[in-house]
C-alpha cells in the first residue's frame, strides 16, 4: 500500500503487474539518488552514504538493488552513477520543491537549477559542464556551458540558472559532465512529477550488434528499460534518460532472446504499454 500511495504521486498508475513492477524500480532509485546527490554535494558536511540493502537472501519484493537470483534492479545501475568518483548533479526547484501537495494547481513555482561537480578522487579534474533546455522532443530552447576546475576530494557548486519562461510540462534540462574530450556523464531534470510531464511518443527502436545494442529515440525518452524474456540480462547501463538520438550499451551477461526496450512513455494515458522487440 505505501509502494502504490507514493507511486501514484508521481508516476501514472501502471496498468499490469509489468509495469508495476517496471515503475517500482524506477520510485526506488530516484528516491535513493535524489538523497545520495544531496549528501554528496554537501562534502564536508556528510562525509558518506550507504544505503540499505544491497542484495537478497530471499526471493520476495524488497527494497534490496540486487535481487534474490543476482539480477540488477533500477537502483543498481542508478547506484554505479550516483556513487561515480566524480559526480555532476543538479539541484533542481520545480514543482515538487514549492509544495509538498504535488497535485496542487496555480501555485507560484520557482524554475530554476545549479549544478555541483563532487570530486572524490585523489587528483584535481578539469573539463566542462553542458546543458540545455530542451522541449520533449528534444528540441533544445536554451543552452549554456561551465568550465570546470575541480580539487582533489572536494566539490564545486555553480550559480543558480533561472528559467521563468519554460513550459514545466514540455521542458526538461538536459546536462553533461565532460572530461578529457569524453562524456562521462548525462543526467536530466524534470521541473513536475513525471506524471504530469507531456512526453512525446520517443519511437524507441533496438538494434543488435555483435554484444552491442543500439537504442534509438526520436525524443525525450525516461525511465528507458531494457530486458529480455529470461529476465537475465545484465548491462553496462540500464534504466536511464536519453534525448533524442543514440545510446549504446554492452551486452555483460544474459540471453539474447526476446529483447524489447520501454520508456515512460508506456505509462501514458491511451498509449498501452509500448514495447520494442529486437530478436
Amino acid at each position: 500500500g505505501k509502494i502504490l500511495q507514493y507511486m501514484s504521486q508521481m508516476y501514472p498508475y501502471p496498468k499490469s503487474l509489468e509495469l508495476l513492477v517496471y515503475v517500482s524500480q524506477l520510485l526506488q532509485a530516484e528516491a535513493i539518488r535524489y538523497g545520495v546527490e544531496h549528501f554528496r554535494r554537501n562534502r564536508g558536511r556528510c562525509m558518506g552514504c550507504v544505503y540499505w540493502q544491497l542484495n537478497d537472501c530471499w526471493p520476495v519484493a524488497s527494497w534490496s538493488s540486487i535481487d534474490y537470483y543476482g539480477r540488477w534492479k533500477a537502483l543498481q545501475y542508478f547506484a554505479r552513477r550516483f556513487f561515480a568518483p566524480v559526480l555532476l548533479s543538479c539541484e533542481e526547484e520545480g514543482a515538487l520543491s514549492s509544495s509538498m501537495n504535488v497535485n496542487e494547481e496555480n501555485r507560484c513555482i520557482r524554475k530554476a537549477a545549479r549544478f555541483c561537480v563532487t570530486n572524490e578522487t585523489r587528483e584535481p579534474v578539469s573539463g566542462f559542464i553542458k546543458w540545455s533546455i530542451q522541449d520533449a522532443a528534444s528540441d533544445i530552447c536554451r543552452q549554456g556551458q561551465y568550465s570546470v576546475e575541480v580539487e582533489a576530494l572536494s566539490v564545486c557548486s555553480y550559480p543558480w540558472i533561472e528559467f521563468p519562461d519554460i513550459d514545466i510540462r514540455n521542458h526538461y534540462l538536459s546536462y553533461e559532465l565532460w572530461l578529457h574530450g569524453e562524456k562521462v556523464s548525462h543526467g536530466v531534470s524534470l521541473f513536475v512529477p513525471p506524471k504530469h510531464f507531456e512526453f512525446a511518443d520517443p519511437k524507441l527502436e533496438l538494434r543488435r550488434d555483435g554484444e552491442t545494442l543500439l537504442i534509438h529515440a526520436a525524443a525525450f525518452a525516461k525511465g528507458v528499460e531494457i530486458g529480455n524474456e529470461a529476465g537475465d540480462l545484465l548491462l553496462s547501463d540500464n534504466y536511464f534518460d536519453m534525448d533524442a538520438g543514440e545510446k549504446r550499451v554492452q551486452v555483460l551477461q544474459g540471453s539474447m532472446e526476446g529483447l524489447y526496450v520501454r520508456s515512460m512513455y508506456s505509462l501514458m494515458p491511451d498509449h498501452g504499454t509500448i514495447i520494442c522487440r529486437a530478436d
